[in-house]
């Protein structure tokens, strides 16, 4: 069992207009196939989801955004307790989607409205032991299992996000490669491509898209000079 203790209670739990935040990735890999030649990113991809405790359901990682983390961090947070992974986070989230939690599900009712941030985490590392391993099990599956096992309609609408981000970062790497072998340049430097991704947590990297915004709109602001953060607790 890992020594380290998944966090348990609200006292610290951020809100917006009656809304608790949340925060959530969907972790990903690439699937090693020298057979397959297909250049479709989803034959390629494979998502990890965790089971809900008490019940028969997979979800992506997600919890509560806490008022002593940014959303980056509560991000990272959830997928090393719930699944034991860590990555790189893309640091421009996937999309907002409002949702009540699985214990709340009265349409009629305002208690347990969520309002949730999601990610996408290429996993680097999988820990043998977690905080939640023993509430949950996580499982790799292709998008289309995904899909299918996909319970709520937010949870679909996130992984078309997730799936239309990987593509189009896929069309600019494509492109980036075919100029770099027309110009044949020098080996980039291992210093530079450690440049690339900010250490934000001992958990997570978080890694700039060049081919995406980040919206202004979200409540929070990213730091340009953000430190790596002790997230011992």
């Amino acid at each position: 069992m890992s020594s380290m203790l998944a966090r348990t209670g609200r006292h610290r739990q951020r809100y917006e207009d009656n809304l608790r935040l949340v925060s959530g990735c969907i972790p990903y890999r690439l699937r090693e196939d020298k057979e397959d030649c297909s250049s479709n990113m989803e034959n390629k991809i494979e998502v990890l989801m965790v089971s809900s405790p008490n019940r028969d359901d997979l979800v992506f990682p997600k919890g509560g955004w806490e008022d002593d983390e940014n959303v980056l961090e509560a991000a990272c947070r959830e997928a090393l307790e719930e699944a034991g992974v860590k990555g790189i986070l893309k640091k421009t989230p996937l999309g907002t989607w409002e949702f009540r939690s699985k214990s709340k599900q009265d349409i009629c009712s305002l208690e347990g409205g969520c309002k949730g941030y999601m990610f996408a985490l290429e996993v680097t590392e999988e820990l043998e032991t977690w905080p939640e391993q023993g509430n949950r099990d996580r499982k790799w599956l292709n998008t289309k299992e995904a899909f299918r096992l996909c319970r709520y309609e937010w949870m679909r609408e996130a992984l078309e996000k997730f799936l239309t981000v990987i593509e189009e970062d896929r069309k600019v790497e494509m492109r980036e490669e075919m100029v770099e072998k027309l110009a044949l340049p020098l080996p980039k430097p291992v210093s530079d491509v450690v440049g690339d991704c900010q250490i934000i947590t001992s958990n997570c990297y978080v890694k700039s898209n060049s081919s995406h915004h980040v919206i202004s709109s979200f409540p929070w602001h990213y730091a340009s000079q953000e430190v790596a953060t002790d997230m011992s607790y």
